[in-house]
């Protein structure tokens, strides 16, 4: 392998513009860009590229439809393309086109170089032509009249074409992917690529006559021909590099290799055609190939037949940037099919971004404004760390990690594991009731301070993700922008001498079912307590009044109604209530709400609880949370699985609260 660039150098497809932009592109190329801001927070140089590819046969047949000249149809599609990627907030470094000039004369002048080695030859062929694909197939690949990759009809065509010699550098490529196969990632679709590749491989047609197709790449020593459209589209990956430097050698030398960020259905023309022309180019392949997978509906890949495409365009209309982003990254994990799924949406806006990231910053700068109304909560004085320091220490690192690894879900759900930690601090340290005491104040201000530093790192570890939010809560904390930001200068804790906070608005307004923002009364009904609630069935949560929160003072108890039953003291003596960690959570299997918790109480061995609780909280952000427990109710026997206890949680417009003690208290200890 040549050696690396210190430049990291990111491409998505370029994308066919014979049609509109889906989610599948928003998908692959929001991917990217969290890529790229990732590694420019790192401090690395980055030159992320994307673009659209403008040739082949489809675009102008769909031009002729139009009644409109090629070259003026893709200019009126192009922007479509544009302005998804500035909605979507797309950091790219320099957008492709086919049709521009520094991509023609690259393309003609490999054709030459390729041509003059004998690489490209001509010849006649009869086979087998996909029109949707653009691509030749022979008699055996060929099943029941269907092109393999698309099932759709295919025509036999006999024409004269040149064809490039790709067979001859097969063993070349397996013995590169076998010296190394952490250049295609997943390692699924290694296997995929490597069975292709235990067929021997045909020559592949590069050209396609005029006269059957007129819109292309003109073949400088054939004019009557164009070139094929896929040999055109994966050169520009290298006719852009070649055009930012001072000369072609200085801009290749500068930025290839490169990182390929695509979908499954384009792997073969990436992992095998694209290293092959590489190679006779004398080049070196790819640094890494990512082929993620497909978004389906109920299991479906998305399909204009089936009508159950996704418009991005719609989801941004309705969600806005952010949300789009997140739930995009944040649903599956990258590089398998992801379900989608408007409830979906609706639930991680409600519950992630407006619950715990928007219901966090929002009661830690409300209790900063009020107990510190002129600013100036000053860092702690002293070097020991502190609970919120040594969690951050712990977690944040990951994040990172993950991500440049592709795991942006994991990334995610582990930044959120911070947030979900931040939210218990609250709870647990209580500034609300510091603020009572003169002779707290000191602390009162150390919890406030480590409450904000631990937000302004959600914010930038969230930044590659979520950049118009990031730049929301930075604003609030009066803090410098996403733009200026770097882990090694803003990813250390303390970095903020004093905090002085700015009232704003709410990051993310909740939803209802159908994806529209709840009103401000709307939302505060949906918030209320039930007036009455039917005891809870074994292994669910209880329902229950949610605490004061951050108030100064609780209000008191309404009287209950005379539909509730009444216990005696007596009665009420007989439940024993603990405090209990959850060390471990998983999902009961073929249940969508139960999970099954095992919860330390005290006890020689944990308790398993199941809890009715997964549309509420994922599985890992219960990790470490302390909860209060029903020690003596009798085993149920819930999908399977026998629970010892039961959780007790507030009922919230979109699940349940699970409470916690307000302070650290052992596990097992009495509730009274």
């Amino acid at each position: 392998m040549a050696e690396h660039s210190p430049w990291f150098y990111l491409t998505t497809p370029i994308y066919y513009v014979n049609d509109i932009p889906h989610i599948g592109h928003a998908y692959t190329t929001v991917a990217a860009d969290v890529l790229a801001r990732t590694r420019r927070l790192m401090g690395e140089p980055v030159f992320f590229l994307t673009g659209t590819d403008e040739h082949g046969q489809k675009v102008w047949q769909s031009a002729e439809r139009h009644g409109l000249a090629p070259q003026l149809y893709v200019d009126r599609i192009l922007p479509r393309f544009r302005e998804l990627w500035e909605r979507l907030a797309v950091s790219n470094d320099d957008f492709v086109r086919t049709t521009q000039p520094r991509h023609v004369q690259g393309v003609r002048e490999v054709l030459s170089l390729l041509r003059e080695k004998g690489d490209i030859y001509e010849g006649s062929y009869e086979g087998w032509y996909c029109l949707p694909d653009e691509r030749f197939w022979t008699d055996k690949d060929v099943v029941e009249g269907l092109c393999p990759e698309c099932r759709r009809p295919v025509e036999r065509i006999s024409e004269t074409n040149y064809f490039f010699r790709m067979g001859r550098y097969q063993d070349w490529l397996v013995s590169h992917y076998e010296a190394h196969p952490e250049t295609i990632r997943p390692e699924s679709r290694l296997n995929e690529v490597m069975g292709f590749l235990r067929k021997p491989l045909g020559d592949l047609c590069i050209s396609r006559p005029k006269s059957r197709v007129p819109w292309g790449i003109e073949l400088p020593f054939a004019p009557d021909y164009v070139t094929y459209v896929w040999f055109d589209a994966l050169l520009n990956y290298i006719t852009v590099p070649r055009s930012t430097g001072s000369s072609p050698e200085e801009g290749m030398a500068r930025l290839w290799p490169g990182t390929h960020v695509i979908g499954k259905d384009i792997l073969t023309t990436h992992a095998v055609y694209w290293p092959i022309l590489l190679r006779a180019l004398d080049l070196p392949p790819p640094r890494l190939i990512f082929a993620h997978g497909w978004w389906t509906v109920d299991g479906q890949k998305m399909s204009k037949s089936r009508g159950n495409v996704v418009d991005p365009v719609a989801l941004l209309d309705t969600f806005g940037t952010d949300a789009t982003r997140y739930f995009l990254l944040r649903e599956g994990q990258f590089g398998q099919d992801v379900d989608f799924s408007r409830e979906a949406l609706v639930n991680r806006i409600n519950r992630d971004l407006a619950n715990d990231l928007g219901n966090l910053l929002s009661r830690v700068t409300a209790m900063a404004l009020r107990f510190f109304p002129e600013g100036g909560i000053p860092r702690p004085e002293g070097g020991e760390r502190r609970e919120v320091e040594e969690e951050a220490l712990q977690l944040l690192p990951e994040v990172r990690e993950r991500t440049v690894g592709f795991e942006f879900h994991r990334a995610l759900a582990v930044l959120w594991e911070f947030v979900a930690f931040l939210n218990r601090t609250v709870d647990i340290r209580a500034p609300w009731v510091l603020a009572r005491d003169p002779e707290k104040s000191a602390e009162l201000s150390e919890v406030l301070y480590d409450l904000l530093e631990g937000i302004r790192l959600v914010a930038l570890h969230l930044a590659p993700f979520l950049p118009e939010t990031a730049d929301k809560i930075l604003e609030a904390l009066d803090c410098p922008g996403t733009g200026t930001l770097s882990y090694a200068s803003h990813g250390g804790f303390g970095v903020v001498a004093a905090y002085t906070v700015r009232p704003g608005a709410a990051l993310f307004p909740r939803r209802d079912a159908s994806g529209a923002i709840l009103s401000e009364e709307t939302e505060k009904s949906t918030r209320k307590p039930p007036k009455e609630s039917s005891s809870p069935s074994k292994g669910e949560t209880a329902p229950a009044t949610p605490p004061a929160g951050d108030s100064a003072s609780a209000s008191p108890p309404s009287a209950a109604s005379p539909e509730v039953p009444v216990l005696t003291y007596e009665e009420f003596q007989k439940l024993r209530l603990a405090t209990g960690i959850i060390r471990e959570a998983v999902p009961v299997p073929k249940s969508k709400k139960l999970l099954k918790l095992s919860v330390d109480i005290g006890e020689a061995m944990p308790r398993t609880v199941v809890a009715g609780i997964a549309g509420s909280y994922p599985p890992e952000s219960l990790v470490g949370k302390s909860v209060v427990v029903v020690t003596n109710l009798a085993p149920a026997t819930l999908m399977g699985v026998t629970s010892q206890g039961m959780l007790l949680a507030a009922t919230v417009s979109d699940g349940v609260s699970l409470l916690t003690p307000d302070r650290d208290a052992p596990p097992g200890a009495g509730i009274r």
